[in-house]
């Protein structure tokens, strides 16, 4: 039954990750998921129960299940997120991040919740080189390193 539950947890990570943009529209934040080809619309998050009530053999088994969790969680952000990142060094100009372009922005954050957000500005250093963004986000305006965003393609 835990194998069941810690299964079920990472499915349903997998099935909510950003594939890429629906919208070229700026005021549009929806990303394309597993999800969307499996039910037709997004994936919700599921709830995490209320505990107050448990005995604290079964609470023990469910921080277990919630560690492994998150254990996949950091290594799944850690491996995948890179392959959505080119990398190269800063001696060579890559134009892969324009202004308008949905990414997805590498915070320390809780499973399923996907930061996403849109470059409204990038900004060139002295040599020309883009190594900063302004990432406009649902909550408002972020600047972050380009390092720190992964650009998603449009479908």
């Amino acid at each position: 039954e835990e194998l069941t539950t810690l299964l079920s947890r990472i499915e349903s990570t997998l099935n909510s990750r950003p594939l890429g943009a629906l919208s070229p529209d700026p005021r549009n934040f929806e990303a394309l998921t597993p999800s969307h080809f499996l039910t037709l619309m997004p994936s919700t998050a599921m709830v995490e129960p209320n505990l107050s009530v448990v005995p604290m053999s079964r609470y023990q088994r469910w921080r277990l299940i919630r560690d492994l969790h998150a254990h996949f969680w950091n290594r799944w952000q850690r491996e995948y997120l890179q392959t959505l990142q080119p990398r190269s060094k800063w001696s060579t100009n890559m134009d892969n991040l324009k202004e308008g372009t949905m990414v997805l922005i590498r915070e320390p954050t809780a499973p399923l919740c996907w930061k996403l957000g849109r470059v409204t500005h990038l900004h060139p250093g002295q040599d020309g080189v883009v190594r900063v963004a302004t990432v406009q986000t649902i909550n408002g305006l972020l600047k972050r390193p380009t390092v720190k965003l992964c650009p998603l393609p449009l479908y």
